[in-house]
């Protein structure tokens, strides 16, 4: 796949979704492709996760995410299926106006209510463009990547030390960098390559030259 002068977004429900999926790729391309990152809940709601936000922007700050390209919205942690119309509405207004070349977002293997709704509405949102699903293991059930984008080493440890900017989550099985790198390894093995983040995909949009 070429990255390299692509406008790319990642799409997610709350802070560290994007991190979780799409971290190690995010390293990979910050230099060469426009990134920009999309997430619809600050999780403020919730006075346990009241420094979630700060350890949001250290953990894009270490993919190396243009603060100006990244968004964190409001949206009620939950109850997006509430606001499908909102949320579908602020979607398309990012399409337009920053016309993206492809977009990650959760997988539809994907349980969690809030990240469906963020597929179904991304899907509606960016028709005619490049669509892949990212995997966040907590709340999947039955995926497996139909898209393996080789990572190296270095890719792998500052996927690794943007989940650590987490300090809410340091007890959290799925923030363990054990898993991270295990899932990284696994998705490799299958694509006969040391590293690899996986993902599936909904829709290809290309030209035949």
């Amino acid at each position: 796949m070429q990255f390299k002068g692509k406008k790319v977004f990642f799409i997610g429900a709350h802070p560290d979704d994007i991190e979780i999926g799409c971290g190690a790729l995010i390293s990979s391309i910050h230099n060469t492709a426009e990134v920009f990152c999309f997430t619809l809940s600050d999780n403020q709601k919730n006075p346990t996760l009241s420094n979630v936000v700060n350890e949001h922007n250290e953990s894009m700050e270490i993919l190396g995410v243009d603060s100006k390209h990244r968004f964190l919205e409001t949206f009620e942690t939950r109850r997006f299926v509430h606001s499908r119309q909102e949320i579908l509405e602020y979607l398309y207004s990012i399409n337009k106006n920053f016309q993206p070349d492809m977009v990650f977002v959760h997988s539809n293997a994907d349980l969690h209510q809030d990240h469906g709704t963020v597929t179904q509405e991304s899907l509606r949102a960016f028709r005619g463009t490049s669509l892949f699903g990212y995997d966040v293991i907590r709340s999947s059930y039955g995926f497996f990547p139909s898209l393996l984008l080789e990572v190296n080493d270095s890719d792998v440890e500052k996927k690794i030390e943007a989940l650590s900017a987490y300090k809410t989550y340091a007890d959290v099985y799925y923030f363990s960098p054990e898993l991270t790198r295990s899932i990284l390894i696994r998705n490799g093995a299958i694509a006969e390559k040391k590293f690899a983040e996986g993902f599936d995909i909904f829709r290809i949009i290309g030209s035949v030259n």
